[in-house]
């Protein structure tokens, strides 16, 4: 079958990748990229294991194809950790016991990134409402969403603290 050349950006860098027709975001940056952090769960966009931000909307990759991304900005689970540094909600995720086996974990992150990215103080309510996409078998969901909610206050107390500081600097 013919590949297409395919120009996307993964995780702010620029990307090139030939993909046949029919092979799902997924394969592509799996097989192809070699970016295993998103998981194969369903392969039927029921479970959120594959999810990714695709043009700052959580899509699960299974469902998308890989040439249908050609010129969209990409965000996967490899594109949290600022080199060995773990983001907050990542840290949060560790402390929390938020995750067991790990299949579902990089979703769970990605979805929760998202939310974070445009609300910065969300509810519980809100928490489990973007969360509701992605589905976990080993542990309760209550750890999951105190981990976003903790990460969230710390995201929200570092922003505060910079500001304060930024504020010292100018005065």
């Amino acid at each position: 079958m013919t590949k297409e050349l395919i120009e996307a950006t993964i995780n702010g860098e620029p990307v090139e990748f030939l993909c046949e027709p029919r092979q799902s975001l997924l394969e592509v940056l799996r097989d192809v990229l070699n970016l295993t952090g998103t998981k194969e769960g369903c392969l039927t966009g029921d479970c959120g294991a594959c999810s990714v931000i695709l043009d700052g909307r959580v899509v699960c990759s299974c469902l998308v194809l890989g040439v249908e991304v050609a010129g969209g900005a990409i965000e996967t689970v490899e594109g949290l950790a600022e080199g060995t540094h773990l983001t907050e909600l990542q840290q949060t995720f560790l402390e929390d016991a938020a995750l067991q086996c790990g299949i579902c974990t990089p979703g769970f992150l990605i979805a929760a990134k998202a939310l974070l990215d445009s609300n910065p103080d969300p509810s519980e309510t809100e928490v489990r409402y973007a969360l509701a996409g992605n589905l976990c078998r080993c542990t309760g969901y209550d750890k999951i969403v105190r981990a976003v909610m903790d990460a969230a206050a710390l995201m929200r107390q570092r922003q505060s603290s910079s500001s304060s500081a930024k504020q010292g600097r100018e005065a």
